[in-house]
């Protein structure tokens, strides 16, 4: 396994990310267990989660599966970085969030740190990550927040998911204001062959101001997998988002262009897509997330592939970005 600096920091993480996202809701947690002494014994050190993965009426069941993996010892808590999210409601799907249940409120965020290191079993977090902009709170009262649990040792650094460029540039900014504070270290976003949207201006502004870049949905929801052929010979179709843009005659063109040009390279699609954002300026890592023992072994492999200028070219062609920021939109 290879490793990086998260960002500007001096934090060495792995360049695979355990997504745990299906801890729980798919996976039991013996299994999750299982998978989680894999990805350790492999050398993944980095792991996602978020409080509000369990979904549905078990929303913090995946932090739990997390916590009761740590309490086993062994060296489990010391060997990961761990991060996790806040920002969603906490209540049942459906129900509206009590009053400061939810969002980026410096009252919020001191509930809800205290509930995720409950949940984990653990005294502090790694990376405590703001899981989607907040337009009624000012960065002025969330860095406070996140000064005072640095301070009290809760967390280590902060990152944020789903933030356009101008909120990077806002979030640091005003930091680099307040001093003393390191401002955002990471970026979490949607960020894949079939979505490379976030090239335009999130990833400039994560690689101008330091933020490591962290990939999720790296196979677009299994559309990047080999969908089509697994359709033929019988398997998981596809379902969700990738269905969807099955549906739509050019999109399923396009797959099965990118499907019938790695077949000619002997080489598997899923693996292909995480390979490719290894290669990509500014990613850390993508995060994958496993269902199965072997879904990880696939993303272990893709970390030893080497992808060739002409098959680089290739995916390109299949999947051209919007080209550079601001060029893509302008003169």
């Amino acid at each position: 396994m290879e490793y990086t600096q998260l960002g500007r920091t001096g934090l060495k993480v792995s360049r695979l990310v355990l997504g745990t996202m299906n801890f729980g809701p798919q996976t039991d947690e013996a299994d999750s267990h299982a998978i989680m002494d894999e990805a350790l014994a492999a050398g993944i050190n980095f792991f996602d989660t978020a409080n509000v993965y369990g979904w549905g009426e078990n929303k913090g069941r995946t932090e739990s599966i997390v916590g009761d993996w740590f309490a086993q010892g062994g060296g489990r808590r010391d060997k990961v970085v761990i991060a996790t999210k806040v920002y969603g409601n906490m209540g049942a799907d459906g129900q509206p969030a009590w009053p400061n249940h939810d969002k980026l409120s410096a009252l919020n965020i001191r509930r809800a740190v205290d509930a995720s290191l409950k949940r984990l079993r653990t005294d502090y977090i790694d990376l405590y990550q703001f899981h989607h902009i907040d337009r009624d709170t000012p960065f002025d009262e969330i860095w406070q927040a996140i000064d005072v649990l640095v301070q009290q040792g809760k967390i280590l650094y902060a990152g944020s998911s789903n933030f356009p460029g101008y909120k990077i540039a806002q979030a640091n900014e005003t930091a680099a204001r307040r001093g003393g504070t390191i401002g955002l270290v990471s970026e979490q976003c949607l960020y894949n062959l079939a979505e490379r949207r976030a090239e335009m201006e999130v990833i400039p502004a994560a690689r101008q101001y330091g933020l490591g870049v962290i990939p999720w949905s790296p196979l677009h929801g299994g559309l990047l997998g080999g969908v089509l052929k697994k359709e033929v010979q019988g398997g998981r179709r596809a379902s969700g988002r990738a269905a969807d843009t099955l549906n739509d005659p050019a999109a399923r063109a396009q797959i099965q262009a990118y499907e019938d040009l790695l077949d000619k390279h002997g080489l598997a699609p899923g693996e292909v897509a995480l390979a490719w954002l290894l290669t990509r300026p500014g990613v850390t890592g993508p995060i994958v997330g496993p269902r199965t023992a072997e879904q990880l072994r696939s993303a272990l492999r893709a970390t030893e592939l080497e992808l060739s200028e002409e098959l680089l070219s290739g995916l390109d062609d299949v999947f051209p970005g919007p080209g550079p920021s601001p060029e893509a939109f302008a003169w």
